[in-house]
């Protein structure tokens, strides 16, 4: 339904998209996600003042959504000046083009349309008369904060706030521009201005429960939460699900239950309340009560075409045992074309070796939707497992039909079926050629300095305190899987910043490929490069350097800056055999997109990048640890364990550290094909510790 909406809003047919979305909320009355795309087919038909009224029903079931507060911010931020109409202030631009105010309000007005193409053009217009107005900066703030530049975001609204320090508007986006920077403990001080400012914006405290829940400040979380839930009118099933994460925070998982339970009768397809709801008997270790409840939810009346509630339901049973094909032949029997179900009965059938029956379901799965990427590549396996060469021809065909947007990946797929047919020369061209065709859009590879003859000292550690600070540069070359390690650290660390590689990267050093040239000549100087990292740490929510930067890339000639500069640091790089790091950046590209543009000049500067991690490992050149992930393969436990290990502590493992890779040690099955490039980077191989052969 989501996609239908969305395409009716972009064919401008806003009456389409009103009419779906009210059959959605009538279908989903519990939906949050219903009554916010209602709310963006009222705003783009002009009503606004219906359309804040489907948000606030869609905070009441998500309070602590922050996108739902950002579109409710807009829509409040156009409906203060609602009292002037559009056609009226173009009258008046039109006979007036001094009228300042009047650029303003059709500023607020384009921007409750989304429109902030027109919104930038009469903010520009209002900056020509008054230039340092707040309003000015408000605007412009919130513009930024639409187009996703948090930093010019924070930068125009904090000015606006310090000149209007009592207007709700600013602060509540200010509020928006600090969540979005995860200064978490900031956006919090400022929602709790606004709801000194307006008492009567209820939907904004589940937000600032959330914030303090994130925080790990229990207390807080607990006292604003029993403050709404006291009010007339917040008892919301939102708020519901807050008190009962704030249970569970707690150890209470049985007062979590009792806030939980009446929901099921109302919002029995709701995923989160699901989840909520599985935590709190798994820790009461209440299965056979899950089993009970699930059950009779199913049997409500249309009950039995909830998705999720049939997750939930599975999620019940031990995984592959014959209660969960129970569940899954009475999901089929009520949904027998649903094609998860399908999916989730098609990995039933392997794990209980039944590959025959697995097959076929796989071609149920895309008779009934051709191309779907389950079904084909579980037939893949099949004709592998009989014939390499009819695998690869039918993945050709694949490639061959799909829209062109489509075939890219797909046919880094043909290369792992040409690998897995022995095709490696194949696969090796199937991929190369993916990578001449991308490189002229990619990132040119980093510039490598000269190791000089001796190095600065190393600076003198602070006094060990609990104020003193231990930054970690997190970094592995193309082909390593440090995306792998990330993706584990995210689910522990608050102050791991992977925004490097996101839409506001921090202007810094160590993003800036100039910085080794401007070292060396002496236009960059140690002190400076410190600094410059240090400056960006408050937008990047941190409060100081006690953080994990994942970098985009490595040379040790940084160490003329952070040895004497920071030595309380350390450098963790994350390592594979060289040999399996080339042969997976060839096939798989890596997280920061850098250019091959042939296979040698990948090879040599792979061969030079390493060879400096050999030296700096060799002579202890910098506070270091080589993260070797060569057997965690694809196993998240595996990567739990060993980062445990690294940090100390319990790390738990993440749902999956991303899609199957080639194992460790598979470039020995491309000798053949990869030895010129191979010979360059065994010697470093060898000193980082891995066999010759």
């Amino acid at each position: 339904m989501q996609d239908q909406i969305l395409q009716a809003l972009r064919l401008n047919d806003a009456d389409q998209a009103v009419q779906l979305a009210n059959q959605w909320i009538a279908s989903e009355p519990q939906q949050a996600q219903a009554y916010r795309w209602h709310a963006l087919a009222l705003q783009q038909q002009g009503q606004l003042a219906q359309a804040q009224d489907s948000v606030r029903q869609a905070l009441a079931l998500t309070p602590d959504d922050a996108s739902l507060h950002l579109q409710h911010a807009g829509l409040l931020l156009a409906l203060r000046q609602l009292d002037e109409a559009s056609e009226a202030l173009q009258r008046s631009t039109g006979l007036n083009p001094n009228e300042f105010s009047a650029y303003l309000v059709q500023a607020h007005l384009a921007m409750a349309r989304s429109d902030m193409d027109t919104a930038t053009a009469q903010v520009r217009l209002a900056a020509r008369i008054d230039p340092d107005h707040p309003e000015v900066a408000a605007l412009e703030g919130m513009v930024a904060l639409n187009q996703g530049d948090l930093d010019q975001a924070l930068t125009r609204l904090s000015a606006a706030a310090r000149a209007l320090p009592d207007d709700a508007r600013i602060l509540y986006a200010l509020g928006f521009a600090y969540l979005g920077k995860e200064m978490l403990a900031f956006a919090e001080q400022a929602f709790r201005r606004v709801l000194e400012l307006n008492p009567a914006l209820h939907t904004l405290q589940g937000l600032v429960v959330q914030l303090a829940l994130r925080q790990g400040n229990l207390e807080a979380a607990s006292q604003m939460l029993e403050v709404a839930l006291a009010q007339q009118g917040l008892d919301a099933p939102g708020l519901r699900r807050l008190a009962a994460e704030l249970a569970l925070h707690t150890g209470q998982p049985l007062q979590a239950l009792e806030h939980l339970r009446p929901q099921l009768a109302t919002a029995a397809g709701d995923r989160q309340l699901l989840q909520l709801l599985l935590v709190c008997w798994e820790r009461l270790n209440r299965a056979d009560e899950a089993r009970t409840e699930l059950d009779a939810a199913l049997a409500a009346p249309g009950n039995d075409q909830l998705h999720d509630l049939w997750l939930a339901r599975l999620a019940v049973e031990p995984v592959g045992g014959e209660g969960a094909v129970a569940v899954v032949e009475r999901w089929l029997a009520a949904m027998p074309g649903h094609l998860p179900a399908l999916e989730t009965r098609m990995r039933l059938h392997d794990m209980a070796r039944e590959h025959e029956q697995a097959e076929a379901v796989a071609a149920r799965i895309v008779a009934l939707e051709p191309g779907r990427i389950s079904g084909e590549r579980r037939l893949v396996d099949g004709l592998l497992s009989r014939d390499g060469d009819a695998a690869v021809r039918y993945v050709r065909t694949l490639v061959d039909s799909a829209p062109e947007a489509n075939r890219s990946e797909l046919r880094t797929w043909l290369g792992e079926v040409q690998d897995r047919a022995g095709q490696q020369r194949d696969a090796l061209r199937t991929w190369l050629d993916l990578h001449a065709e991308a490189a002229p859009q990619r990132l040119p590879l980093p510039p490598q300095a000269k190791a000089p003859a001796s190095w600065p000292d190393m600076g003198a550690l602070p006094d060990a305190d609990p104020d003193t600070t231990s930054p970690i540069f997190l970094w592995g070359a193309p082909g390593s899987g440090v995306e792998r390690v990330v993706t584990t650290l995210a689910g522990i660390s608050k102050v791991l910043r992977a925004d490097r590689l996101g839409a506001s990267p921090p202007n810094d050093a160590f993003q800036n490929y100039h910085t080794l040239q401007d070292l060396a000549s002496g236009k960059l100087t140690a002190e400076g490069l410190v600094a410059s990292w240090r400056a960006q740490l408050p937008q990047r929510g941190l409060a100081n350097d006690t953080m994990i930067d994942w970098l985009l890339w490595w040379d040790n000639a940084l160490l003329w800056a952070l040895r004497p500069q920071l030595p309380q640091g350390r450098l963790l790089v994350v390592l594979r055999d060289p040999r399996d790091m080339l042969l997976d950046w060839i096939a798989y590209g890596a997280p920061v997109p850098f250019a091959v543009n042939s296979l040698n000049e990948a090879a040599e500067w792979l061969a030079r990048v390493m060879a400096q991690v050999a030296t700096l490992h060799e002579q202890n050149l910098y506070p270091h640890g080589l993260l070797r992930i060569d057997s965690v393969g694809n196993d998240p436990q595996a990567m739990a364990s060993l980062l445990e290990e690294v940090f100390g502590g319990r790390v738990p493992p993440a749902q999956a550290i991303g899609a199957p890779r080639l194992p460790g040690g598979h470039w020995r099955q491309y000798r053949d094909v990869l030895g010129a490039a191979f010979e360059l980077l065994t010697p470093v191989a060898v000193r980082l510790g891995y066999d010759q052969d």
